[in-house]
């Protein structure tokens, strides 16, 4: 027996008449995905959107709830166009608004995920009591003096030592790193992992080390060299090297 997201999806592609469909309806094993058209007027994509989800009035009503992901493509929405979206699928029976997807992100997002990704360079000394803290990556031309913090919401890099305290990944990412030409932390927090005063491995004067969360989910202090193959996206020079 078909089930009812088959059915359905035949029946509602299938509209006589129509010249273009800016709705096109696919099945997944989690319920439906709807492909908004992004070219067209809104009000040409709600009346579509309308007359497809129509045809399932007819189907029976012991048939399980559906979620439904509604993807829009470049389109903009507004938020009163995002609830008349929702309110359609939801005044459907068995169809239940599971999210609408989007490409387009505002202004406000564009900005946050700038300061989520660029470097900022601080030159001077952290000294005990004070604390430093940035939204992405830091990189600092200094020592970090015990009794001092660094925070970042990436990966920290430390032209000088750090022997105070430093927590990279911030807001949550484990695979932010933390590196220093002198490795001497208090110590050290990585996404939601802390370790204490952990174990350096340098043995040379004027080798950096580098601290990042190994899939033990353990903070292992390495050489830096380490990093190429442990987080080859830190290279972000166009083509490699």
């Amino acid at each position: 027996m078909e089930s009812f997201v088959e059915v359905y999806i035949v029946e509602v592609n299938v509209v006589k008449g129509q010249k273009q469909q800016y709705v096109t309806i696919k099945g997944t094993k989690d319920g439906l995905t709807l492909h908004l058209d992004d070219s067209c007027s809104f009000k040409e994509l709600i009346s579509d959107l309308e007359i497809k989800l129509s045809l399932n009035q007819k189907r029976n009503d012991d048939v399980p709830f559906v979620p439904v992901k509604v993807k829009i493509g470049n389109r903009y929405l507004t938020q009163n166009q995002d609830e008349q979206i929702r309110s359609i699928i939801r005044n459907k029976k068995h169809l239940v608004v599971d999210e609408i997807d989007s490409n387009v992100i505002t202004k406000q997002e564009a900005e946050e995920m700038k300061k989520k990704n660029e470097i900022v360079s601080v030159a001077k000394v952290i000294r005990s009591g004070q604390v430093i803290k940035v939204e992405g990556d830091l990189m600092l031309i200094g020592d970090v003096n015990p009794g001092a913090t660094v925070i970042a919401g990436g990966n920290i890099f430390i032209l000088g030592s750090l022997r105070g305290i430093a927590h990279a990944g911030f807001y949550g990412r484990r695979d932010a790193i933390i590196a220093a030409s002198v490795m001497k932390p208090t110590q050290l927090r990585i996404g939601d992992i802390m370790n204490r005063s952990p174990d350096s491995v340098q043995t040379e004067a004027n080798i950096m080390e580098c601290a990042y969360v190994d899939e033990n989910e353990m903070i292992v202090v390495d050489r830096l060299q380490q990093l190429t193959h442990l987080r080859p996206n830190l290279t972000r020079l166009e083509g490699g090297i």
